[in-house]
């Protein structure tokens, strides 16, 4: 299409928004003109009409963020992609009698948006739309896992690596190299910790976003053999489930 028709102004400010919800954090005119290559005065008459829309929030000290309406819109789709996930998931926790879920990397935090429950009687649950932390979980560091070394350490340093178990990675250089190992074997384990006595096992895939499908269970449940069939298991489903909600998030 022409761009001369308006298109251009459409995706420059679909550029802005993609910026503000990806950082994690407000963002100045500065940072943002040298995160989209977009002139300042572009960026500003852009932000004055996504302000008033609700799309975007000024701070007080004149920095943005991503706006209500926004958030509202992105808590719709991730409603959506839970439900079109619920297939798999049903599928992965009957196969393996664990919870199964689904999260996405939401500002500097995983974030549930589907689950079903294990067949046990003694389950995992987290409630869908719950945040967690990215170093201390198994769908956490297996979206970290899908950023630059240098992204994940700056998010990190953003928002520290709190101690919750005697097994949670506090240090930066430990997590560099569990970044790397997720990377080389294409899965991410929760040892423990997040809470004691629960082991994670999660696999990472894109699909117009960054994502993690897991399956969650009591340490003692979660042995390796199990740990290791369900790797292959949800490698499978995050291969299935990203050709299915790439049509969903596009």
């Amino acid at each position: 299409m022409d761009r001369k028709t308006g298109v251009q102004s459409v995706e420059r400010a679909l550029d802005l928004l993609e910026a503000l919800g990806s950082a994690g954090r407000s963002l100045s005119v500065t940072e943002l003109a040298a995160m989209t290559g977009l002139p300042a005065g572009t960026i500003h008459r852009l932000l004055r009409t996504l302000v008033d829309r609700g799309y975007a929030h000024q701070l007080l000290n004149r920095r943005y963020t991503i706006g209500g309406r926004a958030a509202r819109m992105s808590a719709n789709a991730n409603a959506l992609l839970g439900l079109r996930a619920q297939p798999a998931l049903r599928e992965l926790a009957s196969e393996l009698g664990e919870t199964a879920n689904l999260a996405t990397l939401s500002m500097d935090s995983a974030e549930y948006v589907s689950q079903v429950a294990g067949t046990h009687s003694m389950r995992m649950f987290t409630e869908v739309g719950h945040r967690v932390p990215l170093h201390s979980t198994g769908v956490g560091k297996a979206l970290l896992s899908q950023l630059p070394d240098e992204t994940a350490m700056k998010l990190l340093g953003r928002v520290g690596m709190r101690r919750f178990t005697p097994a949670t990675i506090v240090d930066p250089e430990r997590m560099l190299t569990e970044l790397s190992r997720i990377r080389d074997r294409g899965f991410a384990v929760d040892e423990a910790e997040m809470e004691l006595g629960v082991r994670c096992v999660a696999v990472p895939f894109t699909a117009g976003g960054r994502f993690a499908v897991s399956i969650s269970g009591p340490t003692l449940r979660m042995t390796d053999e199990l740990v290791e069939r369900a790797a292959s298991a949800l490698t499978l489903v995050a291969h299935r489930l990203r050709h299915d909600l790439d049509d969903t998030v596009q």
